[in-house]
């Protein structure tokens, strides 16, 4: 007995070390993680710098180089990098390098207000299409439908004529003619979260239309929305470019569109007034071609694991 009682019991027996705790995993926030990817993809870097020059010598030129963009400088056609005149003279005596700079301003602006307006009428119109369907979606999508088989140079002159050509009938134009595309993203994204858990829990618990739709399903469709505002940048650029080219800009209000349209007889002959502002829009429409291409990367789950 005594034995037995001295006997160690299993429970008596030496624990065995403790494990180190292994430390929590540390989860990034997507947005974080999307520019973190943003910003390690040179393209994009390259197109944000180009971007970024351009709205810099549009917004501080004038108070750096202050002109009349329509008053003669130098005789016609003097060539560039002329005391005269830096970059030359049009076919009219005026200076390469300042309307250079304020046609930028008119240009940038109209082609970022006009993409902003087609962003939001495909946006709202997508939603309410993609979210509630049937019989709304069906007459939504043949409204899009019709705006998206007319011709829309030819639908935008004949507002533009309409209405007279100002930067604002201009923008409308642009904006009127140029959100089919958006429109059906968002329907796609939409129709894509309508059924999901956490769209049918708003619903369970009473919330309305309005913050399901804004709120809630919105937020989670913005990654491919925002690539497709940033394209519609460089879109509605060639696009005033077009109009400006034919004759149907504002003519109070210089523009690199207007640049090309008024030198294009001379180009033989002053090709450097259609040449600079020519580049410039290149550049701008490839700047924001990389922009949008490396949004893209960073905003795909898929893409980013590349």
């Amino acid at each position: 007995m005594n034995k037995l009682a001295t006997m160690p019991s299993a429970s008596a027996a030496p624990a065995a070390p403790a494990s180190p705790a292994k430390p929590a995993l540390r989860v990034e926030h997507p947005g974080v993680e999307a520019m973190r990817m943003f910003l390690r993809n040179p393209a994009a870097i390259a197109g944000m710098a180009m971007l970024l020059a351009m709205l810099a010598v549009a917004i501080a030129g004038p108070w750096l180089h202050p002109a009349d963009p329509f008053e003669i400088k130098a005789a016609p056609l003097t060539p560039p990098f002329s005391e005269e005149a830096w970059l030359g003279t049009d076919y009219l005596g005026r200076d390469v390098l300042t309307t250079l700079i304020y046609g930028g301003r008119a240009t940038l602006l109209v082609g970022a207000v006009a993409a902003l307006l087609s962003v939001l009428i495909g946006i709202t119109l997508g939603a309410f299409a993609g979210y509630y369907g049937g019989k709304v979606d069906a007459a939504l999508m043949k409204v899009t439908e019709f705006f998206q088989v007319l011709p829309a140079l030819l639908f935008a002159m004949v507002v533009v004529t309409l209405f007279s050509p100002t930067l604002v009938t201009v923008t409308l134009a642009i904006g009127i003619v140029s959100w089919t595309g958006t429109a059906r993203l968002t329907r796609a994204e939409f129709m894509k979260y309508r059924g999901l858990e956490f769209v049918r829990a708003e619903r369970a618990i009473g919330a309305r239309d309005a913050r399901i739709i804004w709120k809630v399903i919105l937020p989670n469709a913005l990654p491919p929305l925002v690539v497709s505002a940033t394209l519609a940048i460089g879109a509605a650029v060639l696009f005033e470019a077009g109009l400006s080219f034919l004759g149907l800009g504002d003519p109070n209000q210089m523009s690199w569109g207007l640049m090309i349209g008024s030198s294009r007889q001379y180009v033989l002959s002053c090709w450097w007034a259609v040449a600079f502002p020519g580049a410039a829009i290149f550049i701008t429409v490839l700047a924001v071609s990389l922009i949008g291409d490396g949004l893209n990367d960073a905003l795909n789950p898929k893409l980013r694991e590349r």
